[in-house]
């Protein structure tokens, strides 16, 4: 396996995890939304990942080192939150406005979670980094 592969590796799941993090800032930006351009408030959206096998590997690990993909970002099916808010804009004939499925706490934990994995793939590229310094002292 070469650095380059590893970096490889490590630069996909930064990627991803990017996707991830801007997604999160998305719906928390939204979180007060009652009305999109389809109608209706604003639904919740995550990130869904898959593994993908990595080329370019010609030893035994070959099929084992996968990259991380985004493979969709899906919409939150959850029932929206409703308040009773009967002098607001979109409200119901009951005074019921429909909010987004948004919890901030949730996407504050996969704020952490995402910054938590971007921070380690960094620490993979700067180990890298350094392995690829030394091996050229030699």
């Amino acid at each position: 396996m070469s650095f380059y592969s590893v970096m490889d590796v490590s630069a996909s799941a930064l990627a991803a995890q990017r996707l991830r993090m801007e997604t999160v800032a998305s719906n928390l930006a939204n979180e007060s939304t009652t009305r999109t351009p389809g109608g209706g408030p604003y639904r919740r959206r995550d990130v869904v990942f898959e593994a993908v096998p990595a080329g370019g590997f010609r030893d035994a690990l070959a099929g084992s080192i996968h990259k991380v993909r985004v493979a969709r970002v899906v919409e939150d099916q959850g029932p929206p939150r409703v308040r009773y808010q009967p002098g607001h804009p979109d409200a119901d004939a009951q005074g019921f406005v429909a909010y987004p499925n948004v919890d901030t706490v949730t996407e504050m934990v996969n704020l952490v979670g995402a910054a938590r994995a971007y921070e380690a793939n960094v620490t993979v590229l700067e180990a890298t980094k350094s392995m690829m310094l030394r091996a050229l002292e030699i």
